[in-house]
């Protein structure tokens, strides 16, 4: 069985990029990209902005498809992820000052650089497929 999923790959000023600690299964512990299962007749679109606003509560404004990953998951599934740019709006989350913070079923959320990517334990394959897309954080 195929699942679809969306992510979001969404830098800083500064060029770090926001990932997400997972605090359930699959990957939990682990530190990855915001993004999760489309609602079914969900966009893309619709989805990325939706998982980013549960996961970190920031609004963000949906760019190109950055990348394509098969990942198995339990019991045969295949998560076939579907990763996009993203900005973060100017009109993000007045409450929280456009700071994200750890919601849904992200235990902690952080813009990472990439000494921070090095160290942090991240699920499976992300850093291969951020540099093979060309989205690795600044140094």
């Amino acid at each position: 069985m195929r699942v679809n999923c969306v992510g979001a790959i969404i830098f800083d000023a500064a060029g770090r990029l926001l990932l997400v600690q997972r605090g359930r299964p699959p990957g939990q512990g682990l530190w990855s990209v915001p993004g999760g299962r489309l609602e079914p007749g969900e966009s893309d679109e619709a989805g990325v902005r939706r998982e980013v606003l549960e996961e970190t509560g920031l609004h963000v404004v949906v760019g190109r498809l950055a990348g394509t990953v098969d990942r198995p998951g339990p019991g045969g599934v295949t998560y076939v992820i579907r990763d996009y740019l993203a900005t973060v709006s100017t009109a993000s989350s007045p409450a929280s000052g456009g700071a994200p913070a750890a919601g849904d079923d992200a235990a902690d959320v952080r813009w990472c650089d990439r000494e921070d990517l090095a160290r942090l334990p991240v699920t499976e394959g992300l850093l291969e497929a951020l540099a093979e897309w060309g989205v690795l954080p600044a140094r």
